[in-house]
C-alpha cells in the first residue's frame, strides 16, 4: 500500500488556518503536501475577520463537514486529516463519512454523545454560550477570555501576541449545536462511532487545556470502545488548548505525524 503523501489540517474556532503554520512549514519540509483550506467565510484572513466578521454569522457545522468533505474528495487519494479544537470534531466526522487514511484530533470538540462539560469549559466558552441572541452572530475573545480558553498555560504577554496574530471571532451557531448536540438526534455532531471500517483515529489532549479539558477527550475517546477500528489516545501534561503553537509543539506535530503515517489504512 502507498503511504499518503497530503496531509489536511482543520482549524477550529477563534482561529483561521494561520495558527497551523508552524505544522504546514515542518510538513512540507518532511516533503507532504500540505493543505490548510479555511472554514467558508473565512478566506479573507484574519485582519479581514476582524473588521468584518459578518462571512461568519450563521455558519454551521453541516456547512462546514460538507465543505471539507468536498475539498477531500477532490483529491483523488485519501489524505491524513488532522483537527485542531472544532476541528478535531471535523475530524471525526469526516471519518466517520469514510474520508482519510488515518485522522488525528487535537484538543477535539466534542461530538455528539459526549456528556461530560467541565466546569473550565463552561467558563471558557461562556462569552458565546451565555447570550442566547449570539447564536446567529461571530463572537470575538477579549484578549483576558483567550487567555484563559486558549493560553492559560502562557504569561499575558506571550498569550497576546497569539491574540493579535490567530484570533478572529467564532461562528457562535457552529458552537451552540456543539452545546446541544445531545439534545439533536439529527444533531450535525452526530457519528457513526460503531463504524468498524473508518480509518485509524487518534485522540491527542492537554493536560492543562481550560476549554476542551483532557477529560472531554478521553470521553470522545471511550465512545468509540465498540468499533473494531483503531482508535489511540495520547495525553500532553501541562499542555493548553493552545498545543498547535506553544513550546514544544513540535513533539505534538511529530507523533501525530509518525502515528498517522503507521497506521493509515
Amino acid at each position: 500500500m502507498t503511504a499518503p503523501d497530503t496531509i489536511v489540517l482543520i482549524h477550529g474556532l477563534w482561529m483561521t488556518p494561520l495558527s497551523w503554520e508552524h505544522w504546514i512549514d515542518r510538513y512540507t519540509e518532511a516533503g507532504y503536501r500540505v493543505l490548510a483550506p479555511s472554514w467558508p467565510g473565512l478566506e479573507g484572513g484574519v485582519d479581514a475577520l476582524r473588521r468584518d466578521p459578518s462571512p461568519l454569522a450563521g455558519l454551521g457545522v453541516g456547512e462546514v463537514a460538507d465543505h471539507y468533505e468536498r475539498i477531500i474528495a477532490d483529491l483523488g487519494t485519501q489524505p491524513i486529516i488532522m483537527g485542531h479544537s472544532f476541528g478535531g470534531a471535523l475530524t471525526q466526522i469526516l471519518l466517520g463519512r469514510g474520508l482519510g487514511a488515518a485522522g488525528v484530533a487535537i484538543n477535539s470538540g466534542q461530538v455528539r454523545g459526549v456528556h461530560r462539560l467541565p466546569l473550565t469549559q463552561l467558563k471558557a466558552a461562556s462569552p458565546v454560550l451565555g447570550n442566547p441572541a449570539n447564536r446567529g452572530r461571530a463572537v470575538p475573545f477579549t484578549p483576558e477570555q483567550f487567555h484563559y480558553a486558549f493560553t492559560n498555560t502562557l504569561t499575558a504577554e506571550q498569550s497576546r501576541q497569539v491574540y493579535d496574530r490567530y484570533h478572529v471571532p467564532a461562528a457562535a451557531r457552529a458552537l451552540f449545536q456543539g452545546a446541544f448536540a445531545n439534545l439533536d438526534p439529527n444533531s450535525p455532531l452526530r457519528v457513526d462511532v460503531r463504524r468498524d471500517d473508518r480509518a485509524p483515529l487518534l485522540f491527542v489532549a492537554g493536560g492543562a487545556d481550560n476549554i476542551v479539558p483532557a477529560s472531554v477527550n478521553r470521553a470522545n475517546h471511550r465512545l468509540y470502545r465498540h468499533s473494531s477500528a483503531l482508535t489511540e489516545y495520547r495525553e500532553y501534561p501541562g499542555r493548553s488548548h493552545y498545543t498547535v503553537g506553544q513550546d514544544g509543539w513540535q513533539e505534538v506535530a511529530d507523533h501525530a505525524l509518525a502515528w498517522a503515517v503507521r497506521n493509515a489504512r
